[in-house]
């Protein structure tokens, strides 16, 4: 056997230790750690600190929060850390946990929805004290029975079906309206909806509705205004070519555009742009939603709708915390704005006549 002479970690110390080091009891020591001091005689306390200083104990958080009966835990599960929109909305759900005191455990289920149960029950396992979802919503059965077992649950971005439960997202009708409707006044006249597939996702099949119904009460204002839908899969940028080569040879003479309904599907829409030699704004415009990052910097600049990430998570935490502090109240449904930035790649490179259409 080889030698090794790596030293192991010397074992962390307990309470039991503190206690037979200073000759006490562990319901003193308990005393003198919860600052419970004036329990306790001067010379008691003072052996105790020494023994405290001497082992360098340290009490578990963990351990002192569930004796406590409170974990100070919040879970939060994600369909898909790698989404911006995901990651953004987890800074400002942190943010307002730690101001409160809480910690952030996160549970990723990588965009399969046969994970929402295992996630509830690993997190439950940590004894978490209430649930912040962003999930795809196709087990709403692990949901429930996390609220089942008296833990509030607040729902971002995507309802659960069936679920009473706060809820918090993006105005996703107004937010598609803003998008369409900036491309219709920049003279684009085939228009093109780009998702992820829609089915079970309440957020996606909102925008998709919300899409359809915009042409259907602006077409008869607008001559000429077409618009189709379109499913993209990260497997299958074949299709997405496809597509966009259809959606121009319907345009004809138009002006052909897309919207796109997250930064995973603009940055697919991009790709095909490259693999096909086209230019934003030259060959086709694009408004994409979520702000990230990199949006000023691909080609001419990434038109998009920003979402209010930041507040979203933020508002999610608090509506928990208050649902912690016993607020007993209906399900609360709260609709963030989005906000619209033009930039170059939704700027035609032809010169066309504005179109100004009512909001509906």
């Amino acid at each position: 056997m080889p030698f090794s002479n790596k030293q192991p970690s010397p074992a962390r110390a307990t309470i039991a230790d503190v206690a037979r080091e200073a000759g006490v009891s562990k319901a003193t020591v308990s005393r003198f750690l919860n600052h419970r001091e004036t329990l306790l005689t001067p010379d008691i306390a003072a052996r105790v600190e020494v023994a405290v200083a001497a082992l360098a104990y340290s009490p578990s958080p963990m351990a002192r929060a569930l004796k406590r009966g409170r974990s100070r835990l919040i879970g939060l599960v994600v369909a898909d850390v790698t989404n911006p929109f995901s990651v953004a909305v987890l800074r400002g759900a942190e943010k307002a946990c730690q101001e409160a005191g809480y910690l952030l455990m996160l549970f990723n289920l990588g965009n399969d929805s046969r994970c929402e149960g295992k996630a509830i029950e690993a997190l439950s396992a940590y004894q978490v004290e209430g649930f912040i979802l962003n999930t795809l919503g196709g087990d709403a059965g692990a949901a429930a029975d996390a609220a089942r077992h008296g833990k509030p649950v607040v729902l971002v971005d995507r309802r659960h079906h069936n679920m009473q439960a706060d809820f918090v997202s993006l105005d996703n009708a107004g937010a598609v309206q803003l998008g369409a409707r900036h491309l219709v006044e920049a003279g684009y006249r085939e228009l093109l909806f780009i998702s992820e597939p829609v089915k079970n996702v309440s957020s996606r099949m909102e925008r998709d509705v919300a899409f359809r119904s915009f042409i259907g009460n602006t077409a008869p204002e607008v001559p000429g205004l077409q618009g189709r839908t379109f499913e993209s899969t990260e497997d299958d940028g074949d299709a997405l070519d496809n597509a966009l080569r259809d959606q121009r040879q319907r345009a004809g003479g138009r002006l052909a555009g897309v919207i796109s309904s997250n930064a995973v599907v603009t940055l697919r829409v991009v790709a095909s742009l490259a693999r096909m030699g086209w230019q934003l704004g030259t060959d086709l415009g694009l408004v994409g939603f979520d702000d990230t990052e990199w949006s000023p910097y691909i080609g001419p600049g990434l038109t998009t709708i920003a979402q209010p990430t930041d507040e979203l998570g933020r508002l999610a935490a608090h509506c928990l915390m208050e649902r912690l502090q016993g607020l007993d109240l209906p399900p609360r449904q709260i609709l963030l704005s989005g906000r619209l930035l033009p930039r170059g790649s939704s700027v035609p490179s032809v010169s066309v006549a504005p179109v100004i259409i009512s909001a509906n």
